[in-house]
């Protein structure tokens, strides 16, 4: 499932794409037909992430929510132009290039300068000056060369289409995709923790230290329950935990505040640097070569997730597997205790 990173690089790509155009929005599979006349060339006004979910604003007070779930990923196709928030270790977007990975560039190799993770996460190259290209968004990000046609035929199920004269973007297997209310997107907004995306603020933090302190739940639990702080998945809250050494099994009410109020703080740099990379790097300090092996190398960026059975990075304990929230958890316990 995508964590916050993905949702607030998403929601920056509509705001450099679509806030201030009125695209036209249809539903090529159909589910969404009534809820895309409700949309279609009204002016996007607005684009923002809370936590895992976006919502995008259109005039006359009529907003899309969207919750990417498990499977659902956005393609942005066309003339697509990158935030300049985002950049490329140090340059500057408008030095780099979309979609030049190349067909025949497998993972883990380069291609115009890019590192292609692996696992397929190929976010790196998936920023750089408007140029016709493809990109698609989801709990990685992936570029790849477009076709000469635009707009693009529809592939698969496309639950929503938003398309201007020079960029289209295509929903697919989303959890939630829906039209709501002001007042709608307020309550949804209310049963949500903070974003320190969007408000890294001493308020912001102290609202997430006394909803965690009420908790007499694990700690490892408590991260993940979006109403106590919004944003953090399976792989950032394994490493967060490992990175402030808490046993996950702790129970947060039995915390002292000062540890939540590192945690916080500790989300807020992870999340800044996966917003701007693109990637969920979990080890300080990378540098050179170590740093363009973590890009390639999902194991050389994180401590515990997805390294069971290995010995710690930190003091040599095997990395334990639980099952833990019907959600897996990896912890070291060594570190961790």
């Amino acid at each position: 499932m995508p964590e916050g990173h993905s949702v607030h690089r998403i929601a920056r790509q509509f705001a450099a794409n679509f806030v201030g155009a009125r695209p036209e929005v249809t539903s090529p599979q159909g589910r969404f037909a009534q809820g895309a006349a409700l949309l279609s060339g009204h002016e996007m006004t607005d684009a923002r992430a809370v936590g895992k979910q976006m919502f995008l604003e259109f005039s006359e007070d009529r907003w899309l929510r969207v919750h990417l779930g498990i499977y659902g990923a956005w393609d942005f196709a066309g003339e697509v132009r990158i935030d300049p928030s985002i950049q490329i270790h140090g340059r500057t977007p408008g030095h780099s290039k979309l979609g030049q990975t190349g067909e025949n560039a497998g993972p883990g190799r380069r291609a115009a300068g890019a590192v292609v993770d692996r696992d397929g996460e190929d976010s790196v190259t998936s920023i750089g000056a408007p140029r016709r290209t493809r990109v698609r968004m989801a709990e990685t990000d992936r570029a790849g060369a477009a076709g000469a046609a635009f707009p693009p035929d529809p592939v698969g199920q496309v639950r929503v289409r938003l398309l201007t004269d020079t960029v289209c973007a295509d929903l697919r297997g989303p959890t939630a995709c829906e039209v709501l209310s002001p007042a709608e997107v307020d309550a949804v907004v209310q049963k949500l923790g903070p974003d320190p995306a969007n408000a890294n603020t001493p308020a912001e933090r102290e609202r997430f230290v006394q909803r965690a302190a009420k908790k007499r739940t694990p700690i490892g639990l408590v991260l993940m329950d979006q109403s106590v702080i919004a944003g953090i998945g399976n792989v950032y809250r394994a490493e967060m935990l490992f990175r402030a050494e808490l046993d996950p099994h702790t129970p947060a009410n039995t915390l002292d505040r000062s540890v939540l109020e590192a945690l916080w703080d500790d989300w807020a740099a992870l999340l800044e640097t996966g917003i701007t990379v693109g990637q969920m790097i979990t080890i300080d300090g990378l540098s050179g070569e170590d740093y363009r092996r973590a890009l390639v190398e999902r194991d050389e960026r994180h401590w515990v997730y997805k390294l069971e059975g290995t010995p710690c990075k930190r003091c040599g304990a095997n990395i334990r597997l639980e099952e833990f929230g019907a959600r897996k958890l990896y912890w070291c316990p060594g570190c961790q205790h």
